[in-house]
């Protein structure tokens, strides 16, 4: 009996010393680098606005930024733009927010943005660059950044005034 004891001794101690050894070593871990994830840093980017001028992500660092894909012939995005403009309106100095048109020419975009009386920033990604970057899979998709440049909720589909509150909520504190 003693000696199964000590055989399971040996296989326990030997066991562990094989785990600790061939662990991955701190250097080889992956580093927590730009990621379009939750809790990671959001992916640098400069894109030019539908009025001409540019945008730099990390120009924006101190601020919370809500970063919005979408399109003009997206219907969700479209319901959700009265959101996105009182929402702007509402937190304008204490919250940035950014919407990313995809892949559309910028007289067809300046046309929506008119028609909807957007004040806020309009990007322009036309070749899909940023979107791809992000892993944009469906539309619309907004980013919550805090204003460490790092990315604390994500959504997925169209939002409401309730929706962008309970993001900033994260992000604005």
């Amino acid at each position: 009996m003693n000696r199964w004891y000590f055989f399971f001794f040996v296989i326990l101690i030997g066991g562990g010393a094989w785990v600790w050894v061939s662990r991955i070593p701190a250097a080889q871990a992956m580093p927590r680098g730009p990621q379009p994830a939750v809790d990671y840093p959001a992916p640098d980017f400069t894109l030019p606005t539908v009025d001409g001028s540019t945008v730099t992500l990390s120009a924006l660092r101190g601020t919370p930024v809500v970063l919005n894909f979408w399109a003009t012939w997206c219907d969700p995005c479209r319901r959700e733009m009265p959101a996105l403009q009182a929402t702007a309106a509402n937190y304008d100095g204490q919250v940035v927010v950014l919407g990313i048109d995809q892949g559309e020419e910028p007289a067809v975009v300046q046309r929506f943005v008119d028609e909807y009386g957007l004040t806020y920033p309009i990007l322009l990604d036309e070749e899909f660059a940023i979107s791809e970057r992000y892993a944009i899979g469906g539309m619309p998709t907004t980013f919550f950044i805090d204003a460490e440049g790092v990315i604390r909720h994500l959504w997925v589909g169209e939002m409401n005034r309730i929706t962008l509150a309970e993001g900033i909520a994260q992000i604005a504190r």
